[in-house]
């Protein structure tokens, strides 16, 4: 039995509009939807550099600080919370992303509450980086001190909530491990404890050797759901361009051709990594190419500088040489795809994560 043609016209208002609504739901939760229904993530936690850091410098004794206007004029109330951007940056948008919770606080947070750890923190902290020494030089929070936190964290919400509930959040939430440029950007070509004992591909062996030590301790303290960002194309932050882009202020080769190879060598460490350990879940994430992308082609995403950063001239300004008193700041960070001299805008974070999180949400569970 055939359906008549006025029938038929009849239902394609109707699916017009089950579309948009389909269309506008997916829009309004930013993508999120894209989580399997039967998952659970109970919290997100994050290990890092100033690329996820919310606050935790702000409680360490290092000049590596943002917690000083214009930082954060764009966040919620205007408020310097120690983020490196003027708004929102990745560990919030990423654990939006899952479900959890819009804003992800700093583990440091003196103000932090029971509820707040049950959901996940970040333990990150600007500066940081995969080779022990980057750390050092600017007295920030290791990885491995991050890891002693991570430990710290597991005993507090195991004596507020029992052995059974710690153990289900600890292996069922989001671990996001976004760390490495200023390895690259800093200890190697900025100063000269490195360079003089390693060539580019035996550095980047010695970082791929911590990482892969890093996140075999993650894998023993209990995460099993694991997501690793690459390194960016470091080459081409403003900083960068400044100081190693020549006359012109263009991209640093050197420097970018150092990231793709330790990338190349991270993607190769996470599917051994998957083998190796086939109940768990690591998950590569590129930001190289979606970065190089909004760099290359700003106004087809809504830029409209993306070779130098907002704050200030935009050339060298970071952290606290970003400041009240910077001559020249931008009046509107959007139309910038960086914010200062090395972070990007909280609006590129928001592509940026769209982009490189989106379509791996599956590859988590």
């Amino acid at each position: 039995m055939g359906f008549s043609s006025s029938s038929s016209s009849s239902c394609l208002p109707l699916r017009a509009f089950l579309i948009i609504i389909v269309e506008v739901l997916f829009c309004y939760n930013g993508g999120a939807i894209a989580v399997p229904l039967k998952e659970s993530v109970p919290a997100v936690i994050v290990f890092g550099d100033s690329i996820v850091d919310p606050g935790n410098n702000n409680n360490v004794k290092t000049i590596v600080k943002c917690n000083f206007p214009p930082y954060g004029r764009d966040y919620i109330g205007g408020i310097p919370t120690g983020r490196f951007s003027n708004g929102r940056v990745p560990s919030d948008m990423i654990t939006e992303k899952f479900k959890v919770k819009k804003i992800l606080p700093a583990y440091l947070d003196p103000n932090l509450q029971m509820q707040d750890l049950l959901s996940g923190v970040s333990f990150a902290s600007g500066g940081s980086g995969y080779d022990p020494l980057t750390p050092q030089i600017v007295s920030v929070l290791s990885l491995s001190d991050q890891l002693k936190m991570f430990k710290d964290y597991r005993n507090k919400i195991k004596t507020a909530v029992g052995e059974t509930r710690s153990e289900m959040i600890v292996s069922k939430s989001i671990y996001i491990v976004c760390i490495g440029s200023d390895d690259i950007a800093n200890t190697y070509y900025s100063t000269p404890f490195r360079k003089s004992h390693y060539d580019i591909p035996a550095y980047t062996d010695l970082l791929a050797k911590s990482a892969s030590s890093f996140f075999q301790e993650l894998y023993g303290e209990g995460a099993r759901r694991i997501g690793v960002l690459s390194l960016p194309p470091i080459g081409c932050v403003p900083s960068q361009r400044t100081l190693n882009g020549g006359v012109d202020k263009g991209c640093s080769e050197q420097a970018n051709q150092a990231a793709k190879l330790f990338n190349s060598k991270l993607s190769s460490l996470i599917n051994s990594l998957n083998q190796r350990f086939p109940e768990a879940r690591f998950v590569y994430l590129d930001i190289y190419n979606p970065l190089l992308s909004l760099i290359q082609n700003p106004t087809h995403y809504g830029f409209e500088v993306g070779t130098k950063g907002c704050c200030g001239t935009g050339n060298i300004e970071v952290s606290i040489l970003c400041n009240r008193y910077s001559i020249n700041t931008c009046n509107n960070a959007t139309k910038y795809i960086f914010w200062d001299s090395y972070p990007p805008s909280e609006k590129a974070y928001e592509i940026l994560a769209h982009i490189v999180v989106d379509n791996k949400i599956n590859k988590f569970f």
